[in-house]
Formats: structure tokens, sequence, C-alpha cells
């Protein structure tokens, strides 16, 4: 007959095989992150497809199923091909200025000099600050009347009359589509080059020692190693560094929300922006998913492309 230290060994035992199961495990730990995207992104992402086929507004959220008439009336606009363009150029060329000074910083970090620690917290720190804080901060720095740019300009005579840069002692950044376009692009890099700084100087922080000094003995110079060595090892990690960027520089809507809020003329406009104008301003809610969904395919095509790429380069 089973006594009640016999049961209380096989449950302990049971117990003790299931902690020590990988896939046990596996589903415990990952169940949090599970319910979390479930809750905080799937559900939002299948509202947002049920208002995209509906005539859903603000004041009246009954779903009323019209089809694809909202994503057939957004492609017709002006502003919506506008925004689109936008995003992809906003997005292109701030990850490409990004990747080059992301590269120089890193290598820089990774040397030893007095004051790294302090550099390394400096630079850091605009990541850190809450974007909404710091494009507050790059607000007045664009200034159409106050910005010390302009001051400066003018102090060492490259702005006013008779100066190269124009008689007027104001650029107005913000006014002006290419300025404006220019302005939130550099706070796009000020914002995001932190974290692939980050990202590299943990990628060059993991080469063997021996392969540098392997490439000082046969000759190489710094260049010849860094694009020869360095790049190529560490091109997986710089693509999850260029992975994250195009997915916050893409979906972003802070940046030109609080700069410019998509002037002048919609020249900053970008796609999530002029979601949120159409679905919460504009009261469409219907056109606003729409919009808003059409963020998926491209996000996911560039996330795919850029895994492959990183994939074949760590395979080769």
């Amino acid at each position: 007959m089973e006594t009640a230290a016999d049961i209380r060994t096989r449950e302990h035992s049971r117990l003790r095989f299931a902690f020590d199961s990988e896939r046990f495990l596996s589903t415990v730990f990952l169940l949090p992150a599970v319910v979390y995207i479930v809750l905080l992104v799937g559900i939002p992402f299948f509202l947002a497809i049920a208002f995209s086929f509906t005539n859903a507004t603000v004041g009246d959220t009954t779903l009323h199923f019209i089809g694809i008439e909202n994503f057939v009336r957004i492609f017709r606009t002006p502003q919506f091909r506008r925004a689109l363009f936008n995003s992809f150029f906003f997005t292109i060329t701030a990850q490409i200025v990004i990747i080059i000074l992301a590269n120089i910083l890193a290598v820089i970090l990774e040397t030893d000099f007095r004051g790294k620690w302090l550099a390394r917290f400096l630079i850091i720190l605009p990541w850190a600050t809450p974007i909404s804080l710091g494009t507050i901060g790059w607000l007045w720095i664009f200034d159409s009347k106050f910005s010390p740019i302009d001051w400066v300009l003018v102090r060492f005579g490259l702005l006013g009359p008779g100066t190269i840069l124009g008689p007027s002692k104001h650029l107005t950044f913000l006014g002006k589509e290419g300025l404006a376009m220019a302005a939130v692009i550099v706070v796009q890099i000020w914002r995001t080059l932190p974290l692939a700084t980050v990202i590299l100087l943990a990628g060059l922080s993991s080469i063997p020692q021996d392969l540098l000094d392997q490439a000082e003995v046969d000759g190489a110079g710094f260049l010849r190693t860094h694009f020869q060595v360095r790049i190529p090892l560490i091109m997986p990690i710089m693509s999850v560094a260029l992975l994250f960027g195009v997915i916050f520089t893409f979906t972003d809507m802070v940046v030109p929300f609080v700069l410019t809020r998509g002037g002048p003329v919609y020249y900053t406009q970008v796609l999530p922006l002029w979601a949120w104008f159409k679905g919460i301003e504009g009261g469409s809610l219907g056109e606003g998913a729409a919009i808003a969904l059409f963020l998926f395919p491209v996000l996911l095509a560039a996330a795919i492309f850029i895994l492959r790429s990183a994939r074949r380069a760590e395979v080769s």
C-alpha cells in the first residue's frame, strides 16, 4: 500500500522533472511576453483591422462594413502619397547617417581614454531623455526668432545683409520646406544614435583580440582592419541596430508632431502623424486605421529583408 511519503516523493519527482524540462521552462518564461504582446499589440492590431473596413468615427464607433473603400480613398489623396514618400525619405536618410556615426562613435568609445565613462553617459543621454521633452528643447533651438544657431551664424558673419546665407538674420528652420525636413531628420538622428552606438559597441567588444592582433601583424592599418575585419564580423549586429532604427523611425510621430505638425504644407508629414490627424483629430477612425495598417506590410518586408541579410552575413 502506497504511503503518504511515497505520494509526496512522487509529486516532488514530477515537479523536479518539470523544472528540468527545457520545453516547460521555455513556455513558462515566454508566457509573460506572449501575454504582453497579445494585450498591448495583438488586440489593438486586430481592432485596427476591424476599423479599417468600416466607416467608424469618433462620434459613432458602430462597425458598418464598407469593404476596402477607406484604402481606396486614402490612396487617392495627395497627402497620403506625400506622407508615404516622406516616411521613406525620413527613415532612409536618418538611418544612413546613424549607421555611419554609430560606427565612428563605437570605435572611439572602445578605446581607453580618460573620461570614457563620462563620454558614454553623455552619448546615451539623448536616448534616456523623454522624447517629447527633448524635442521641445530642439523646438527652441530651431525657433524662428530666438534660435541660437541664427545668433552664432550672425556673429560669425555668415547670416545677415551681404552674407552668403541671405540678408535675413533668421533662417526660419521650421518654416521652409528643406530646412524643416532637415530639422526633423537631425532630431531623429540625435534621438536614435545612442541606441545604435551601444549595439555596435557591444559588437566590437565581442571581437576576439587575436584577430585584431593578427591583422596588425600582417601589416593592416586602422582603416583596412576596420573595414575588412571589424565590420564583416559585426555585420549581423549592425543589422539588428538597423532594424531597430528603421522601426523606431518609420513609426515615429512625436518628432514631426512637436516640431512641425507635418508642415509646412505637408512637407514633413509622415504616415503615423497623418493617421493621427485623420483618425483622431479628423474623427475618421476607419481612414486613420487604414493609414496606420499600411505601416505593417512595409515594416514586415523591411524586417524580413534585414534579418535575412544578417543571417547570410553570419553564415558567410
